[in-house]
């Protein structure tokens, strides 16, 4: 696991674990970091400062763990984020990739209403919101459940 500090175009800055550089740069290149506080996909690495053990003793011990999604650790923007992605996965059906065909047909009245969550591709979220679907955007990856 890493950790990096990240900032968006509107200046607010926060950190996020990931797998490894190469994930953290696989997913900003498919468009899929965003903002932990507005959301903005306009996300870059932020300068901060290296993690450096003093002695050999502190080689020993073990890593540190990332926090988990309520933790003390986390600040209150990432527990805020944790507790919205709780309630929608608690409140609403995951429809996957299916996101755009059962929002269209909750929409005409074809599918019974209730709250859906998924993915969508850029240009089917597009004609949705052309079309009238009421849809937005989640400030998180859907359909992956917290460790």
């Amino acid at each position: 696991m890493i950790q990096f500090t990240l900032k968006c175009s509107d200046g607010h800055r926060f950190d996020s674990w990931f797998q490894s550089a190469a994930a953290f740069d696989k997913l900003h290149g498919a468009g899929m970091v965003s903002c932990a506080v507005c959301g903005s996909s306009q996300v870059e690495k932020a300068l901060m400062a290296p993690r450096v053990r003093p002695t050999d003793k502190a080689a020993d011990a073990p890593a540190p763990k990332a926090p988990g999604p309520l933790s003390e650790a986390a600040n209150p923007a990432e527990q805020a984020m944790a507790e919205l992605k709780r309630k929608i996965e608690e409140n609403s059906d995951y429809v996957g990739m299916n996101f755009a065909k059962e929002a269209r047909a909750i929409h005409d009245g074809t599918a019974p209403e209730r709250a859906i969550y998924g993915e969508a591709r850029p240009d089917e979220a597009k004609k949705l919101i052309e079309d009238g679907v009421p849809v937005a955007p989640l400030p998180f990856v859907p359909g992956r459940k917290a460790n």
